[in-house]
């Protein structure tokens, strides 16, 4: 069953809306006892970043729309585009880096542990 989409990000009123936004768009139980599975829209606006973070499972992700540079704590970077696909293992700490002219929108599902945060910030 899916859950009614919600923003992760709290806002006051008449605050202007976060530079980084990430959505849920559903969450379920996993077929793994005490894990989860979460589906994510996250929003990068142009020239902004999601700050360096990690998951507690793994990251499976499409790039609906726009250019981020996916940048790793080991020196590496992944230039993704509209319609490419990446995974990231749990426990890794990346950074993505909106490096297009649009706000990148990515969808992202996680396979995590229930008892762990989505998001670690570093």
């Amino acid at each position: 069953m899916a859950a009614e989409p919600q923003s992760t990000e709290e806002e006051a009123p008449g605050t202007p809306p976060p530079a980084f936004k990430r959505t849920d768009l559903q969450r379920s139980p996993s077929p793994v006892s005490g894990w989860e599975i979460r589906q994510t829209l996250v929003e990068i606006p142009e020239g902004i970043e999601s700050g360096r973070h990690s998951h507690p499972g793994p990251e499976v992700g499409y790039i609906v729309r726009g250019v981020v540079s996916m940048e790793f704590d080991d020196g590496t970077a992944l230039a993704l585009r509209t319609g490419d696909p990446f995974l990231i293992a749990p426990g890794v700490i990346h950074n993505a880096r909106n490096v297009g002219t649009v706000t990148t929108k990515m969808l992202s599902t996680y396979f995590v542990d229930e008892t762990q945060p989505l998001v670690t910030l570093y």
